[in-house]
């Protein structure tokens, strides 16, 4: 038997805790024992006994391996039985037999769930068991799977980001069930919570981290000053947040906005208060108030948010306004990062400004035209354009509106049931702007990658469902699309394409030919145009630099 004790000790066998013994734990018994057999038949083969039978040198290991793994079992299965199941809630869960096997395994101990049944997408899995727990039926018979086995709560254990997620919200849709999912690794790793949670709508149209070339990054803030314009706003502030994670020696948030200001300053401070964060209440349209801001700090980056960015609202009535902003203010800021001796220049751009159908897409289309003629002038800066879709919760997107909506009890309205639109989340997106700035050459656009269009309708109807609420209690009615609103955004125009770049998620749109505009004769024209131009003045001009851009009555035309 000392063989066998030492072969257990070499293996470490005694460290093992029997009540969670499972084939990683019998693997390591397994060498242990065979380190063990082998100690043992060194020992009685140096010993020469006369007739031993050799075969007992074979066959003892085996049944000492038996013997080990059966009363490690017993115990787990002693220590399972003897658990008290009365506190524990039945749990559905919603997904393939891989992803539902990775489910039960971060499941295994918990204290609060009891896995009653499987719910697999999969008709091949149907009547099948895993662990013991049997394969009930498909997502679309969720209601009658949760009644049956008495369940009021479902984890779904697709991927971040699957189709198996989407699905499986839309089909719980009537069944009332709590919708858990399991927290991502990063989430792990911040809170030490490897419980289930609510499933939110990041968890469904969200996809993998995004990686960042950490290093570079490093290279590119460390010790350096920053300037974000439209700090406030919900790319902005994310920046923000994240650059003040890279080491930065200054931080210069400028925005418009006072209580926008103010929120992030309080934010800023308690997160990280040993860092000199500077914030001003300064507007970009201002050149002047800029170009002294920029010139106390001389901020080695800059990163350009600052836009008027809803659609309606700046189609008419305030079409001057968001020229003075999304054109005036974008050229003030690029030529002060160029006369200030800034390292990299980063435009924040949209899908709205490729062969865009209002003025606001026209107006950070020709914001993306001034940044590349700004960039010839000074070329000691790279000037990097950053175009994305829609940014999931910021600010006037819809995802605000259906919320509050449904909060006083609907309707939802959405304006066609058809129309489709790109969704990142805002931290995603905020990423996404830092890399390309770090790998950006002067005069680029870059396109990120924004996976799969989600049609705004099922944005609505998972919404709902994560509210608690069914269709019946929280109705959708579709009102017609809005001026300037097109069913389907696209993130490369008819002229352009696109090449990779070392990032998987950012590509270049290229286009057939480089436009470059008269600077002071855009000056110009906005000084004589006056407070109040009229809304076809205002079109014709933007046309002429923009000939692409179109409204919804010539496309129908």
């Amino acid at each position: 038997m000392g063989g066998y004790a030492l072969g257990l000790a070499i293996a470490r066998v005694y460290r093992q805790v029997w009540r969670y013994i499972g084939l990683p734990e019998l693997r390591q018994l397994g060498r242990g024992v065979c380190l063990g057999g082998l100690f043992s038949a060194a020992v009685i083969l140096m010993m020469r006994y006369p007739d031993f039978p050799r075969s007992v040198l074979l066959l003892h290991p085996l049944l000492v391996l038996v013997m080990s793994g059966a009363v490690r079992a017993a115990w787990r299965t002693l220590a399972e039985n003897v658990q008290p199941s009365d506190g524990l809630r039945p749990l559905l869960i919603i997904g393939s037999h891989e992803d539902a096997a990775a489910a039960l395994r971060a499941l295994k101990g918990s204290s609060s769930w009891q896995c009653v049944g499987i719910v697999s997408p999969l008709a091949a899995e149907q009547g099948s068991y895993l662990h013991q727990i049997p394969v009930l039926g498909l997502p679309s018979a969720i209601a009658e799977i949760a009644e049956l086995t008495g369940s009021a709560t479902a984890l779904i254990a697709s991927p971040p980001g699957s189709e198996g997620r989407r699905e499986a919200l839309l089909e719980a849709g009537e069944s009332r069930l709590t919708l858990l999912t399991l927290p991502r690794a990063d989430e792990w790793l911040r809170t030490n919570n490897g419980s289930p949670r609510k499933i939110e709508l990041e968890d469904l149209l969200g996809r993998q981290a995004v990686e960042l070339d950490i290093d570079g990054l490093a290279e590119l803030f460390l010790g350096k000053t920053v300037l974000v314009s439209g700090a406030g706003g919900s790319i902005g502030s994310e920046l923000c947040r994240q650059i003040a994670r890279l080491g930065v020696s200054k931080l210069v948030c400028v925005d418009c906005s006072e209580i926008a200001v103010y929120r992030l300053e309080q934010e800023m401070r308690e997160a990280h208060p040993q860092m000199q964060c500077l914030y001003y209440t300064a507007n970009v349209r201002e050149f002047e108030r800029l170009e002294a801001i920029a010139l106390q700090y001389r901020p080695s980056v800059v990163f350009h948010a600052a836009a008027y960015k809803h659609v309606p609202l700046m189609e008419s009535h305030n079409e001057i306004e968001a020229i003075r902003t999304n054109i005036l203010g974008t050229l003030n800021a690029a030529r002060i990062a160029g006369a200030t001796g800034a390292q990299k220049f980063v435009l924040i751009s949209t899908d709205k400004a490729v062969n865009p159908t209002n003025i606001m897409g026209a107006t950070k289309r020709m914001a993306e035209l001034v940044v590349q003629s700004v960039a010839r002038e000074h070329i000691s800066t790279e000037f990097v354009s950053v175009r994305f879709g829609n940014v999931l919760g910021s600010s006037g997107s819809v995802v605000p509106l259906f919320t509050d909506q449904i909060a006083k009890g609907g309707p939802i309205t959405v304006t066609h049931p058809d129309i489709v639109r790109y969704f990142m989340t805002i931290p995603e997106a905020a990423r996404l702007v830092m890399q390309a700035g770090l790998i950006g050459q002067s005069g680029q656009i870059y396109v990120l990658d924004m996976g799969e269009p989600v049609k705004i309708a099922d944005l609505a109807r998972m919404m709902i469902r994560l509210s608690g609420k069914t269709e019946r209690e929280i109705p959708l009615i579709f009102t017609g699309l809005r001026p300037g609103e097109k069913l389907f955004e696209e993130l490369l125009a008819d002229d352009e394409s696109s090449e990779p770049t070392p990032h998987s998620k950012l590509r270049i749109a290229k286009a057939s030919g480089m436009q470059t505009l008269a600077i002071q004769a855009i000056e110009n024209w906005v000084q004589q145009a006056g407070p109040a131009p009229t809304s076809g003045c205002i079109r014709a001009w933007l046309r002429s630099y923009v000939p692409e851009y179109k409204t919804q009555m010539e496309l129908l035309a």
